[in-house]
């Protein structure tokens, strides 16, 4: 048996490890010059950085015993912080009441707290939008100044065109008062993945992860062709049988697992019905752009990443790789951090040439006083296409009859955040992997769309610590 996998992003590289461990001859093609997709690790500056802060997380036993098995030792625990920046002032996250009444002051703490019970005594109705699901959790004013500004600068959209089904996804069960409870009594059970105070990292960046992976596949039999897009995958009596690539050359095999963005496969594939070609086409990307900043100094701040949600700069994350793991940036007294900024294709942001971004990333670092009068030695730019899958309100209806067309193509999987239309953490992504593998070896019937749609199917069995594996602890 001879299986395709395109894109070596941490689904399509998992799927193509575990293929691999069970014998199967994989053979992986990457458009980019890496792997690891999203979560890959590079050299900048002397230093790892990655693409971003990426942090895995895991309650599930299967994906850490995988995690493990490829990492081994070659981890530390990381105790996470990061906080809300918002007009000058810092916030924890998660919320810790007495800071954050103190930071925003008596007046709009007391705002924020009637607004709260009033959307408490009278709910909004709900309409679909993220914004009427955020306000019914947290009340208005909380709303307006921790979730609003952020979520406009990553998506591109009005939190009233953003779909309700991301805050069902990011935040789920979290609440004002499950906040304040989590700061007074801690987050036992780890109920909520963004309240969890620490994560397993490995030594040389989160793309250690999917290199050891290559390498194993490379080791066993398999291919890993880097550089190599796949123009389309080929069909025909209802079933994948080929990939073709864009010099026109053909390659055959039994089975084809595609992390390639979905509307890019749809789009392409022969002999879609146009309804579904309309639907996977007005499926939307956000890009990404990222302007990394070499700076001359050490203990800037303690947090490993900050959300930006002031209105005034367009950065909506930044990064402080010196407060992850040493092995980073090893004796070097210097920090990288990146500033995280969002984009459309047809936005004046995307178009602006390197020197503009890096000036603009000087500008608003200075701007929030977070490296004082530290000098900034240089800058680099790294873009990245299609990054996040938006969830804008009514995606549903378009991605539905996408999935159902797609499930009936025999020898053909979709996984991955671009594959699957997904907005998944590193664990969704492995997951996916791992099943696919499954259903080519096993024969299983594992729904992959079923991922990353409820919290509540990952069951907390186990976690990473610092010792291993070790049971969840569980709910009272």
């Amino acid at each position: 048996m001879q299986v395709a996998v395109i894109g070596a992003g941490p689904a399509g590289i998992t799927a193509a490890y575990e293929l691999a461990k069970k014998g199967v001859e994989v053979h992986v093609y990457e458009a980019s010059d890496t792997v690891g997709g999203l979560a890959r690790s590079f050299k900048l500056w002397d230093q790892i950085v990655d693409l971003g802060p990426h942090r895995f997380f895991s309650s599930h036993r299967r994906i850490n015993e995988l995690w493990l098995e490829v990492v081994g030792r070659d981890y530390r625990m990381v105790n996470r912080l990061t906080r809300i920046y918002y007009r000058g002032r810092f916030f924890f996250y998660p919320l810790k009441p007495f800071d954050a009444l103190s930071r925003l002051g008596p007046f709009e703490a007391a705002r924020c707290g009637f607004s709260y019970i009033a959307n408490s005594i009278s709910p909004i109705q709900q309409d679909g939008t993220f914004e009427n699901w955020v306000v019914n959790r947290f009340g208005r004013r909380l709303f307006e100044i921790f979730f609003k500004t952020y979520s406009e600068k990553l998506w591109g959209i009005t939190c009233k065109e953003l779909d309700a089904d991301f805050a069902a996804q990011r935040i789920k069960k979290l609440s004002l008062f499950e906040a304040v409870k989590s700061a007074f009594i801690g987050n036992k059970g780890g109920k909520h993945k963004t309240l969890v105070d620490q994560f397993a990292f490995p030594l040389e960046g989160t793309g250690m992860v999917y290199q050891r992976m290559a390498d194993y596949v490379r080791a066993h039999g398999g291919q890993v062709h880097l550089n190599t897009p796949v123009q389309r995958v080929l069909t025909k009596d209802g079933r994948a049988y080929a990939l073709e690539f864009p010099n026109g050359d053909v390659k055959d095999y039994e089975h084809i697992v595609s992390s390639m963005p979905i509307s890019l496969l749809v789009t392409r594939l022969p002999d879609v019905p146009e309804k579904i070609r309309e639907a996977a086409s007005s499926l939307k990307f956000r890009n990404t752009i990222l302007v990394y900043l070499h700076v001359d100094a050490k203990d800037l701040f303690p947090d490993q990443w900050l959300y930006v949600h002031s209105d005034d700069l367009l950065t909506g994350r930044i990064t402080n790789f010196r407060n992850w793991v040493p092995n980073l940036y090893g004796d070097d007294p210097t920090t990288i951090l990146v500033m995280e900024l969002w984009a459309n294709d047809d936005d004046a942001l995307w178009n602006e040439s390197d020197d503009q971004l890096i000036a603009r990333g000087k500008d608003e670092i200075r701007r929030t006083g977070l490296i004082g009068d530290a000098k900034i030695l240089d800058g680099h730019v790294h873009r990245i296409k299609r990054c996040y899958p938006v969830y804008e309100r009514g995606y549903k209806e378009k991605l539905k009859p996408v999935e159902e067309y797609l499930s009936t193509i025999k020898g053909l999987q979709v996984i991955g955040r671009y594959g699957a239309f997904k907005y998944n953490n590193q664990d969704h992504s492995i997951f996916m992997g791992i099943l696919s593998a499954e259903n080519i070896v096993d024969g299983t019937k594992h729904n992959l769309w079923e991922i990353n749609t409820d919290y509540e199917s990952y069951q907390e069995e186990a976690q990473i610590t610092e010792a291993g594996l070790s049971a969840a602890p569980q709910e009272a």
